[in-house]
């Protein structure tokens, strides 16, 4: 197995690791799951504009968080989907400024309808409970990925040891 090959298969692991453990971490606080949601791991979803490595780790991740979802098999099938596509739509982002753009709206569109149809079917209300969730997972998301998130895309390109695992279009010039 080739030395990089080893390195994407840890990073992607760490990244599975970090986000349910970021996850779980935030359910402590009411903030994982529900309509109202702002996961602290959600800031993870920056990561594949650095690294398109980490969109199985993400995806990974955000399976084993769903697994306790008080939504249940919906949640684990379609917000782990979610997450893959915003993940995948992140890595090809063309700056940084827009890599936390896929994961609002997946989000905000696939755990917002989700929401919506667990808790009216496409029944009367589905379409204003359909607005409500996903501005409010979106919101959860805009902050989480573009707050967090930058944070994260700021810093990790100055660390020398995850520069080796980057493509070179993606590092920060020296002045940043």
């Amino acid at each position: 197995m080739k030395h990089s090959s080893v390195r994407q298969i840890t990073l992607a692991a760490m990244v599975a690791a970090l986000y349910a453990v970021l996850s779980y971490f935030g359910n402590l606080f009411g903030l994982t799951y529900g309509p109202i949601q702002c996961r602290f791991s959600e800031a993870l979803c920056v990561l594949p504009f650095l690294f398109p490595a980490a969109v199985p780790g993400l995806f990974i991740g955000c399976l084993v968080t769903n697994l306790m979802s008080t939504v249940g098999p919906l949640d684990i099938v379609l917000g782990s989907l979610a997450t893959l596509l915003a993940g995948y739509l992140t890595a090809k982002m063309p700056s940084r400024w827009l890599a936390p753009l896929p994961p609002v709206i997946c989000n905000g569109v696939i755990v917002g309808a989700m929401l919506a149809w667990y808790e009216t079917g496409f029944g009367p209300g589905f379409w204003g409970l359909f607005a409500f969730h996903g501005a409010t997972v979106a919101l959860g998301e805009l902050l989480a990925c573009y707050i967090l998130g930058s944070l994260l895309l700021t810093a990790l390109p100055k660390v020398p040891y995850f520069q080796a695992m980057m493509p070179k279009i993606r590092l920060a010039p020296k002045g940043n």
